[in-house]
C-alpha cells in the first residue's frame, strides 16, 4: 500500500511539474518587470480569451492594444504594442525540464531584437551559456567589395531581427541594417550580402 501511495504521489508531482511548464502558465507567472505593459490579471485574460476562441485583445498600461496572436504548449507570440512583439519558447533540457527563450522585437521602423533566456521560474540565465549572437560579418560574402562593405560599417549600427519557430526549436536571425539605407544604397550593398538568414538549432541545451 505504501509503495502504491508513493507511485501515485510521484505521478501527481510529475504531472504537476509538466503542467507548470506549459507556456500559458509561464506567461501568466512572468514577472511584471519582464513585460511592463501587461499585469498578471491581463495576461491571464489574454490566455482565457485565446483558449475560448475569442479575439485575445486587452488594453495595456499605455492605453494601447495588446494581442495574443499564437499560443501552444511550448510557444507564444504577443503583439505587445503596434510597434513591438514578444515571442516565448520552451526549449527542452533533460528530465522534462525546459528553458524559456524570450525575444523582444521593436519596429522603429526597422526591426531590432533582444534575445534572453530564463528558467521556468523566471530566473535569468547568462546568455553566453546558451547562445552566441550572430555577428555582422556572417551576413557578408567573403569576396564582397570592401568599398561597398564600408557603406554598412559607416552606419555605426547593427540591427538583427530574431524569430522563433512555433513548431520547431529553431531560431532565425535576419540582417536588418541594410533596410536603414535608402533604396539606392540598398541596391548597392545587396551584391555583397548573403541571401539566406542564419538559422540556429537547439542542441544539447544551447543554440548552435
Amino acid at each position: 500500500m505504501k509503495r502504491l501511495f508513493a507511485v501515485v504521489v510521484s505521478i501527481i508531482c510529475f504531472l504537476s511539474a509538466a503542467n507548470a511548464q506549459k507556456m500559458e502558465n509561464c506567461f501568466i507567472s512572468m514577472p511584471n518587470d519582464n513585460i511592463v505593459l501587461l499585469e498578471e490579471a491581463w495576461r491571464k485574460e489574454l490566455v482565457d480569451l485565446y483558449k475560448s476562441g475569442k479575439p485575445a485583445t486587452v488594453t495595456n498600461t499605455m492605453h494601447g492594444k495588446s494581442v495574443l496572436d499564437k499560443l501552444t504548449d511550448h510557444y507564444l507570440k504577443l503583439q505587445t504594442t503596434e510597434y513591438s512583439v514578444v515571442e516565448l519558447k520552451l526549449l527542452p533540457l533533460v528530465n522534462n525540464t525546459f528553458v524559456i527563450c524570450m525575444i523582444q522585437t521593436v519596429y522603429g521602423p526597422v526591426a531590432d531584437s533582444n534575445v534572453s533566456f530564463y528558467t521556468t521560474e523566471w530566473q535569468r540565465i547568462a546568455t553566453e551559456n546558451v547562445f552566441l549572437p550572430v555577428t555582422e560579418d556572417w551576413f557578408c560574402k567573403k569576396d564582397g567589395d570592401q568599398d561597398v562593405l564600408d557603406i554598412l560599417s559607416r552606419m555605426g549600427v547593427f540591427l538583427v531581427k530574431y524569430s522563433l519557430s512555433d513548431e520547431r526549436t529553431t531560431l532565425t536571425a535576419e540582417y536588418m541594417t541594410p533596410y536603414y539605407l535608402d533604396d539606392e544604397n540598398q541596391e548597392i550593398v545587396k551584391p555583397v550580402l548573403k541571401t539566406e538568414n542564419k538559422t540556429y538549432e537547439w542542441k544539447s541545451g544551447r543554440y548552435e
